[in-house]
């Protein structure tokens, strides 16, 4: 008998020899049936895999992330034996799971067309019914060679010959098809339920250009029919919500060929932008912020100081004044620096909290810009906290319950990573653990979970990065909090201490919205264009019915305005069906229309986006009282997928 230690800590005797499949079975009929691997000792294995010795078991189940990888890189096999059933001579790459899917890359002479899917998708669902296993072989490098080899398989090849001298070579074999592949996989092909093929797109050997260019097929799958169903209708919303389609169809702002990466915000577009900036700023005054503006341009040698040089410089922009090198600055932190060292500290100075709204810009390659998401120049709501290191903590948790509110006034959920020392870094082991011991120190008292991404810190230090979370289950992530002993190492900043000698301080660098720009596509796509609101550029349309209602139109208008309100008349000569739709297609809140009996009474028709065809009469003062308070309160209207 060996001992089997499960996930929960408990500890099960069972027979040399026996299965995964079989411990799940012992466990848990219910556990059995939706169990598609193991990890032994933390190693991902097949159901099948005998468990001779002592160890650590976890049973896989399919509706886990590690669960949906081993279904999703089983379907792409499954995606190669039709391809191999359909285009016969046609060569494999590789097929991984990626997230939300998988693909496999082939070298085929017949070209694929979108028609060709169907095609493969209807050859994957016979061979889901034939329910063949999945086969694991071990073999010897030789073996391998000499089978891939006599097939003519030379991607197949290249790779066993890249493989190193010990390592463990296995083969998968479904049906008629067999696969160079570690593994795991599904028991069997009854084992998929649902999938789809997504796109074609062309892909080089390897990622290498000197490489054959391969055709690779996208597809996904789920556990069951309702989660494929619902990721395809999420999308077909997301890109009813793409916020380079709704920026135009709501003239927030364009992207031209004459600044690529560069926006150009339009009037209703900087209302939104203002009302975020106005916000950040009233909220940062709250909390004991000051707020600085530092410039764009900076000399060489600063930046070799503050080593941005060493460590950035591909993604930065240069000039030259005078026979100098300058760098246009892609992060505003040298210049906060710049600004500290203006005068001498005391340690009753401290913290000192300095905020700045800095235009910055990176270098980003064409293929990767994206709209407002991925841009060349942008904002950044940085702030830069000067402290004691006794003050670390505090600040710290500060800066977390900041980003909190935040994200809460916009209705947001969110997770927290926790990134580590890279490769390519500076600064002490000594003041490394020092920092990410600090920040593990404040999430841990503020009760917050996170995820420890080793090695994605910045060059100066560990950072804490906030992931929000939108109503399409999307996760961008907007806020970071980084902790720096290697700044004010690097610029010298000092501040006297009680005993009246000099002292380094420590710096925190941090971020709430993150990118501006970034952060008004994130808000645009999350709330379909339909934005709450204290944010929305237009607040309310007046419409009147004819003519003779204008007068009455314009009145209220001038009042709603003198309080502040953001309104519009719509005096064209349209009918009033018309004008409603096109306030509806403009995502306006609140739209009044007005004719006889609104007129003679002080009243209006109050229609709200999305609330369907009634319009409610209310009083002038009644209505004013609604918005004002809404305005106040900054009420996030709850995004669903569902809004249309």
């Amino acid at each position: 008998m060996i001992k089997i230690t499960l996930k929960d800590g408990s500890v099960r005797e069972v027979e040399q020899g026996t299965t995964i499949a079989e411990l799940a079975a012992s466990i848990s009929r219910g556990l059995a049936k939706v169990a598609v691997a193991g990890k032994v000792n933390d190693k991902m294995k097949d159901l099948s895999c005998q468990l001779t010795e002592d160890a650590a078991v976890e049973i896989v189940t399919i509706d886990s992330d590690e669960g949906l990888d081993v279904l999703r890189h089983s379907t792409a096999h499954l995606m190669a034996e039709a391809v191999a059933n359909l285009f016969p001579g046609t060569k494999f790459g590789i097929g991984p799971s990626i997230a939300k899917g998988y693909y496999y890359d082939f070298d085929s002479e017949h070209v694929f067309t979108p028609e060709d899917l169907a095609s493969i998708e209807k050859e994957m669902s016979r061979l889901v019914k034939e329910k063949n296993e999945y086969k694991r072989r071990e073999v010897t490098r030789e073996e391998a060679l000499s089978h891939f080899g006599a097939l003519g398989e030379k991607y197949k090849v290249e790779l066993i010959e890249g493989l190193p001298e010990d390592a463990t070579i296995s083969m998968y074999t479904q049906g008629n098809f067999t696969d160079l592949c570690a593994g795991p996989h599904l028991p069997s092909t009854a084992n998929i339920k649902a999938f789809k093929l997504m796109s074609l797109a062309g892909a080089y050997w390897r990622g290498s250009e000197k490489n054959k260019m391969l055709q690779r097929i996208y597809g996904t799958a789920f556990a069951k029919p309702a989660d494929l169903e619902e990721h395809l209708f999420k999308l077909e919303e997301a890109k009813r919500r793409d916020h380079r389609k709704l920026g135009l169809e709501l003239d927030l702002f364009s992207l031209h060929e004459e600044g690529p990466g560069f926006p150009f915000f339009h009037p209703k577009g900087m209302i939104l932008r203002n009302e975020l900036e106005d916000f950040w700023r009233k909220e940062h005054r709250r909390r004991g912020y000051q707020e600085i503006k530092t410039p764009i341009i900076l000399n060489r040698s600063m930046w070799e100081q503050s080593g941005h040089w060493d460590h950035y410089k591909e993604n930065m922009y240069f000039t030259e004044i005078d026979d100098q090198d300058f760098a246009v600055k892609p992060m505003n932190c040298p210049g906060g620096m710049i600004m500290y060292k203006t005068k001498m500290h005391s340690y009753r100075d401290l913290p000192l909290r300095v905020g700045e709204l800095g235009l910055v810009h990176r270098h980003e390659l064409s293929g990767a810009l994206h709209g407002l998401l991925r841009v060349r120049n942008f904002t950044q709501d940085d702030a830069h906290i000067f402290m004691l290191p006794s003050q670390i903590k505090e600040e710290l948790i500060g800066v977390i319950e900041l980003v909190d509110y935040f994200y809460k006034v916009f209705g947001f959920d969110y997770h927290v990573e926790l990134s580590t020392r890279p490769e390519d870094s500076m600064g002490s082991d000594e003041d490394w653990e020092t920092a990410t011991r600090s920040l593990q120190e404040a999430l841990e008292e503020k009760g917050i979970e996170y995820k420890v991404n080793p090695g994605d810190g910045a060059f100066y230090g560990p950072k804490i990065d906030f992931h929000v979370e939108d109503c399409l289950d999307r996760t961008w992530q907007c806020g970071t909090i980084q902790l720096d002993f290697q700044m004010p190492e690097k610029f010298d900043l000092s501040y006297i201490g009680e005993d009246g000698q000099k002292h380094r301080p420590v710096m925190i660098h941090r971020v709430v919205y993150g990118s501006i720009e970034r952060f008004i596509a994130l808000l645009t796509e999350h709330y379909a264009g339909a934005f709450p609101v204290w944010l929305a550029p237009v607040q309310v349309r007046i419409l009147p019915i004819s003519e003779r209602h204008h007068e009455y139109a314009k009145s209220l208008a001038s009042r709603l305005n003198d309080l502040d309100i953001r309104v519009e008349t719509d005096e064209r000569k349209e009918k009033i069906s018309y004008k409603i739709r096109e306030a509806q297609t403009e995502k306006i809140p609140f739209t009044l229309v007005v004719g006889d009996q609104e007129a003679e009474s002080n009243m209006a028709a109050v229609r709200r986006y999305g609330q369907g065809d009634a319009g409610e009469k209310m009083s002038v003062d009644a209505f004013i009282t609604l918005v004002q308070e809404e305005i106040a309160s900054k009420k996030a209207l709850k995004a669903t997928s569902k809004e249309k």
